[in-house]
């Protein structure tokens, strides 16, 4: 089979095309390539052709390494009728790729099962070997098919009773278009957790061209007495939406009494909120966006981890693949492996990745 890759400058074409296929994600939306222009990588979309025949859509975001070198990023990408596709969307990369482009990096937005201990992860398709991921690789997701009813039930003992407990204190929860809000309780998460960030710019592109040309972009906050104490920042398209950042904020605030306010349970009506949100809207997967690949109860990590299996308990993985463009590729491997070390030293005093 041979393909072929049409650039489009057409982000509501490109974006049509995106959401209808059944392999796909919001981060190939035009507007999280968008996003990425924010941090200085050029984001660049293709139609996939089989002849006269649209088969998929690509946003490769092209990013400079060192002097003379770039590499290519399919983040969660390619959008494909199939993964059988693969090996041909390889030889059409190679023909439009420049001599400066090391590498291609892909995560197919397909889900493995990772509760399974007889799920196989592909060591390959084609020529494309498996690799690191650049978004988290281990995540949770819930099936919003289900009825609320068993939605409800499928929520862990200890959600179930923090919901109910959120709503017998007023606790108000949903889409808000309150930027300044959530910005206040991001920062204050990844301060707290020695995360870092990207420039507020970033996030404010995204919101604006995520819901610019077809796809979703959107804020959830869970407030207490008008107080947002946590909330998160959605891309959705086609059948899934995707909890990408947020977080939570302690509420210090007492009563008349000057004793302090009950504990609202606000991050657990965040969740429940968000998800029943997503659902009324026909969204069909919520991915709750990273959970580590390795447990260790002393980090921060792993409260996120607990926190997000009360209300899934649906893990699974989606893996990355390299292809090599150039023969210098081996070295740049090993260069983005050493500034990932680099960068986690600087922000956390950790070598280790956050998830």
């Amino acid at each position: 089979m041979r393909l072929t890759l049409d650039p489009t400058t057409d982000p509501h074409a490109y974006d049509d095309v995106v959401r209808q296929l059944p392999i796909t994600s919001a981060l190939q939306g035009w507007g999280y390539g968008e996003a990425r222009r924010e941090l200085g990588q050029t984001p660049l979309r293709y139609l996939i052709r089989d002849g006269s025949r649209t088969v998929g859509a690509v946003q490769l975001i092209r990013k400079r390494l060192v002097p003379g070198f770039t590499t290519l990023y399919a983040p969660r990408g390619p959008a494909l009728e199939n993964l059988d596709l693969l090996p041909a969307v390889a030889d059409a990369v190679r023909k439009v790729a420049r001599p400066t482009d090391a590498l291609l990096k892909i995560e197919p937005p397909v889900p493995l099962d990772a509760n399974d201990e007889h799920t196989v992860i592909p060591a390959a398709y084609g020529p494309f070997t498996r690799a690191a991921t650049e978004q988290p690789e281990h995540t949770i997701v819930a099936d919003l098919r289900r009825s609320e009813e068993q939605m409800l039930k499928d929520l862990s003992s200890m959600a179930r009773r923090n919901v109910r407990t959120a709503e017998k204190l007023g606790v108000v929860a949903g889409r808000d278009d309150d930027f300044d809000a959530f910005w206040e309780i991001f920062t204050a998460t990844n301060e707290r957790a020695k995360l870092g960030a990207f420039p507020r710019k970033y996030y404010e592109t995204m919101l604006r061209e995520g819901n610019a040309h077809g796809g979703e972009a959107y804020i959830v906050l869970s407030r207490y007495q008008g107080r947002a104490l946590a909330g998160g920042f959605f891309i959705a398209m086609g059948k899934g939406t995707y909890y990408l950042f947020g977080g939570s904020v302690r509420d210090d605030r007492v009563g008349e009494d000057g004793q302090p306010l009950k504990d609202a349970k606000a991050p657990d009506a965040f969740y429940w909120n968000a998800m029943l949100d997503a659902k009324r809207r026909g969204y069909e997967l919520f991915d709750f966006w990273g959970i580590p690949r390795e447990l260790d109860e002393s980090k921060h990590s792993y409260g996120v981890f607990k926190m997000k299996l009360k209300f899934s308990e649906q893990r699974v993985w989606y893996p990355a693949y390299d292809l090599t463009l150039n023969p210098a590729a081996p070295l740049i491997v090993k260069a983005l492996r050493w500034r990932k070390t680099q960068n986690n030293l600087r922000k956390r005093g950790s070598a280790d990745d956050v998830l």
